[in-house]
C-alpha cells in the first residue's frame, strides 16, 4: 500500500468535510475569543486584590466584582457556542468519511478488493474513522485552544510580572521537547497496532462465518487460542505505549513544582524586600495562576499529540481506501445497449496478479451464440468461474478480448452490461429481510406475480409456500434461517427476475437433487429462450443436453462438444461421466457405436 504524505492525507480527508467546513472554520475563532477572555480574568483578580491591599471600599469590589462576573458569562458563551460547532463539525466529518468510504468500495472491482482484506476495510470504516473524528475535534478544538492558552499565560505573565516570567519560557520549551521525544517513540508502535488489529478482525470474521464448522470439528479451543494470540499481540503493544506514555504525568509535575517553587520564592521575596512596590500580593496570584493555566494548556497539548498519532495512521489507511483507483472504469463514451447475448473469447489469457506464477486462464478461443446453452466442467482448479467472471466484467483480461453481442466489454457502461449479465455464483448470498426483499435485487420493481413465477422456475415457490409467511417470511442474515438447496433456488429467481441477455450458473445447483436441477433447466427453455445460459456444474447430468460442452483443463481448453462426442473423444469427460453414473459405460459405448441412436443422458441419469 501507498504511504502518502501528510499534505495528500490532509488534502483527501478534507474533501469530506463539504458542508461542515463553515462550522470547522468558527470553532477556532470561537475558541479563539473564549481564551482570550479567561486569561484576563486573572489580571483583572489581580487589580483587585492589589485595590483591596491599598484599602479600596466595596464600590470598588462591586465594579470589579461585576466585571468579573460578565467576563466569564461571555467566556462560557463563547466556550459553549464551540463545543457545539466542535461537535457538529466532528460528527459531521465522520458521517461523510463513512459515506465516502463505503462509496468507494461499492466501486472498486474484485482486484481492488483483493488488495484489502474484508476485516481491514470493516476497521477502516468503523475504528479508524471514530480515530479521526475524536482526533478532529481536538484539533479544532482543544490544539487552538492549548496554544493560545499558553502564549496568552505567557504574555500575560510578563505583563503582570516581568522578568521572572523568563521560567515559563524555559519550562515550556523543556516540556514541549520532553512531551516530542515522547510522541516520537510511540509514533511507530501505533501503526504497529492498527496491523494487528486487522489481523484480530480476521480472526474474529472467519471464526464467525465458519462457526458452524468450528463446532463440528470441535475446534472451539483452537479458535480461543488463535484469537488470544491476537489479542495479546495489541495488549503488549498498548502496555509498552501506555508505559511511555506515563511519562507525560511526570514531568508535568514536576514542571508545575518548579514554577511553583520558583515563583512563589522569588515572588514573595520581591513582595517582602520592597514592601510591596516590585510586586503586589495580587500579581503574585496572577503569577501562579498563569502558570497553572500554561501547565495544563501544555499537558491537555501533550494528550492532542497522542490522539492525533493514533489518529494519523487512521487517516493515511482511510487515505489509501479513498485514493485507491478503480481498476475497471467506463470508458468516454461507453455503450448504453447490449444487443444480444452473444459470447466471443478471441486468444484471451488472465493473471489475478503479475506475480503470479502461471497464467489462470491461458489462449481461451470461445464463440458462443445467443440464447445457446453452453456446459462448462472440469477439476477443482480449472478456472471455471474466472472464464465466465471476464464475461460481466468482474476482471479484465491480461490478454486478448472478451466481445458481449459484438463489442469488447470494455467498451460498455458497467452497469448496461452487469444488468445483461445476470450471474448466480458459487457462494450464494442472501440478505437480512424478507425473501421478497432478496428477489427484488433482480428487479426492485418486480410484482408480486413475477415474483412467484421466477420461484417456480427456479424450484423454490413449493418451499416458500410452506413458511407460515410465504414470501414475507424474513431471512436472517447470510441466509441461515434457510437450506443450502433453498438459498441457492431463491438465488437463482432472483437471476431469472432480472430477464437477462446472459445468464451464468456457477455450480448453483450443487445443493438441489438431479430430478430438481433438470425441472429448473427444462424451465429455463419455455421462460428465457433466447437468453444465453452458461451452466458450470460439477456433474455431468447437470450439462448433458447443453448445445455444447467445454471441458476445462489447468486454465485452457480441453475439448468442445456435445454429450455424446465427449463421451467417445474426451478422457476427462469420459472419467468423470463414468464415476458419476451407477450404470455400466461399456454398455452406453455399444449403443452409441451400433447407432441406435440411444440417449445416454437420459438413460444414464446420475442418482447422486
Amino acid at each position: 500500500m501507498p504511504d502518502y504524505s501528510l499534505r495528500e492525507v490532509i488534502s483527501t480527508l478534507g474533501q469530506s468535510l463539504r458542508e461542515y467546513r463553515t462550522t470547522s472554520i468558527w470553532t477556532p475563532f470561537l475558541v479563539t475569543c473564549e481564551t482570550l477572555i479567561e486569561c484576563v480574568i486573572p489580571f483583572v483578580t489581580a487589580l483587585l486584590l492589589d485595590q483591596l491591599a491599598s484599602g479600596a471600599g466595596m464600590g470598588a469590589v462591586w465594579s470589579y466584582a461585576a466585571a468579573l462576573i460578565a467576563l466569564a458569562l461571555v467566556s462560557l458563551a463563547f466556550g459553549t457556542a464551540a463545543g457545539v460547532t466542535c461537535s457538529v463539525a466532528s460528527t459531521g466529518l465522520a458521517r461523510n468519511l463513512r459515506h465516502d468510504v463505503f462509496g468507494k468500495i461499492q466501486g472498486f472491482s474484485f482486484s481492488n478488493i483483493d488488495r484489502f482484506s474484508t476485516s481491514s476495510l470493516v476497521t477502516r470504516l468503523t475504528t479508524d474513522v471514530t480515530n479521526v473524528q475524536q482526533a478532529y475535534m481536538m484539533l479544532i478544538r482543544t490544539a487552538i485552544r492549548c496554544p493560545l492558552m499558553s502564549v496568552f499565560s505567557i504574555v500575560m505573565a510578563f505583563v503582570t510580572g516581568g522578568p521572572m516570567a523568563v521560567i515559563y519560557v524555559v519550562v515550556a520549551l523543556a516540556l514541549g521537547y520532553g512531551i516530542m521525544r515522547i510522541i516520537l517513540v510511540v509514533m511507530p508502535v501505533f501503526r504497529r497496532i492498527f496491523r494487528k488489529y486487522d489481523r484480530l478482525n480476521d480472526s474474529v470474521e472467519e471464526n464467525v462465518s465458519g462457526i458452524r464448522v468450528v463446532k463440528s470439528y470441535v475446534r472451539e479451543d483452537y479458535e480461543k487460542d488463535k484469537f488470544e494470540a491476537a489479542s495479546g499481540a495489541i495488549y503488549h503493544d498498548f502496555v509498552h505505549v501506555e508505559r511511555i506514555l506515563a511519562w507525560n504525568q511526570p514531568l508535568m509535575t514536576m514542571a508545575i513544582d518548579v514554577i511553583y517553587a520558583f515563583v512563589i520564592y522569588f515572588g514573595s521575596r520581591a513582595i517582602v524586600s520592597s514592601a510591596g512596590r516590585l510586586m503586589g500580593v495580587g500579581q503574585l496570584s496572577a503569577l501562579v495562576t498563569y502558570g497553572f493555566s500554561m501547565l495544563m494548556s501544555l499537558m491537555m497539548l501533550s494528550m492532542v499529540f497522542v490522539m492525533v498519532t493514533m489518529a494519523g495512521e487512521s487517516s493515511r489507511r482511510l487515505c489509501q481506501v479513498l485514493r485507491e483507483e478503480p481498476d475497471l472504469k467506463n470508458p468516454e463514451s461507453p455503450l448504453m445497449e447490449v444487443p444480444d447475448g452473444s459470447i466471443d473469447f478471441d486468444h484471451v489469457s488472465f493473471e489475478y496478479s503479475a506475480k503470479a506464477d502461471r497464467m489462470a486462464l491461458d489462449g481461451i478461443d470461445l464463440h458462443i451464440k445467443s440464447g445457446e446453452v453452453i456446459g462448462i466442467i472440469g477439476g477443482t482448479g480449472s478456472s471455471k468461474s474466472t472464464l465466465v467472471q471476464l464475461i460481466c466484467r468482474l476482471y479484465d483480461t491480461t490478454e486478448g478480448t472478451v466481445r458481449v453481442g459484438g463489442h469488447d466489454v470494455r467498451s460498455y457502461d458497467l452497469d448496461t452490461l452487469r444488468n445483461q449479465v445476470a450471474m448466480v455464483l458459487q457462494r450464494n448470498v442472501l440478505f437480512s429481510g424478507t425473501i421478497k426483499d432478496n428477489l427484488r435485487w433482480g428487479n426492485p420493481d418486480a410484482t408480486d406475480e413475477q415474483i412467484v413465477e421466477a420461484c417456480r422456475l427456479a424450484q423454490a415457490d413449493e418451499f416458500v409456500q410452506r413458511f407460515p409467511e410465504k414470501y414475507d417470511t424474513y431471512i436472517e442474515q447470510g441466509g441461515t434461517n434457510v437450506s443450502g438447496g433453498q438459498k441457492q433456488r431463491l438465488c437463482i429467481a432472483r437471476a431469472l427476475l432480472k430477464n437477462p441477455k446472459i445468464l451464468i450458473l456457477d455450480d448453483s445447483t450443487s445443493a438441489v437433487d438431479t430430478k430438481t436441477d433438470k425441472l429448473i433447466r427444462e424451465g429455463f427453455k419455455g421462460f428465457i429462450p433466447s437468453t444465453t445460459k452458461i451452466i458450470i456444474a460439477q456433474r455431468t447430468s447437470s450439462v448433458e443436453d447443453a448445445d455444447r460442452i467445454v471441458v476445462m483443463r489447468d486454465g485452457r481448453i480441453d475439448a468442445i462438444g456435445t454429450h455424446e462426442e465427449l463421451l467417445r473423444t474426451n478422457d476427462i469427460y469420459r472419467e468423470t461421466y463414468t464415476t458419476q453414473n451407477k450404470q455400466s459405460h461399456d454398455k452406453a459405448m455399444q449403443a452409441m457405436s451400433r447407432g441406435a441412436g440411444a440417449d445416454v443422458s437420459g438413460k444414464e441419469t446420475s442418482h447422486e
